[in-house]
């Protein structure tokens, strides 16, 4: 087998072990990635704007928006007009929000990021590169991406 063979089946396994972790997450709990990081965000940096949720996890404003807008309506956050700035709407999780997110999985990256830090300096800069050197000649690098490890489309999620 050509070494170009066996980085695309590599490449390949890493796209399907995201996939099959994301239908479990959603399976389980049933949020995809982009929502629970979303939900864990609100947690995070209590009653905040939906622009800090979007820069906190690297996502368009409209994007976390329209997830936002999924959440309200399974009623799992709550938005709250601001007495002082009629404009600002702050963020808050539902009770069943709260009970929803501690009893969920932890995102696939949560788990991939505790084993890339557990590497030597050297290793963890290795792979760094040699992954953008492979986003570079997939000609990938103008593509909008967050640090979420999730498949399929995060726009509408």
């Amino acid at each position: 087998m050509e070494k170009y063979e066996q980085l695309l089946i590599s490449l390949r396994r890493v796209i399907r072990a995201i996939d099959i972790h994301s239908r479990q997450l959603n399976k389980v709990s049933g949020l995809t990635g982009p929502q629970l990081m979303v939900m864990q965000s609100i947690e995070t940096l209590a009653t905040p704007l939906a622009k800090d949720i979007a820069k906190e996890v690297a996502l368009s404003p409209a994007t976390v928006t329209t997830i936002i807008d999924r959440l309200e309506a399974k009623q799992l956050v709550i938005r709250t007009r601001s007495e002082t700035d009629k404009r600002k709407v702050h963020l808050s999780l539902s009770e069943s929000g709260r009970s929803l997110l501690s009893g969920s999985p932890k995102p696939l990256q949560e788990h991939f990021i505790t084993r890339y830090q557990n590497l030597e300096e050297w290793e963890q800069s290795q792979l760094l590169s040699s992954i953008e050197r492979i986003v570079s000649m997939m000609d990938a690098n103008e593509l909008d991406a967050s640090p979420l490890l999730v498949v399929g489309q995060i726009q509408g999620d």
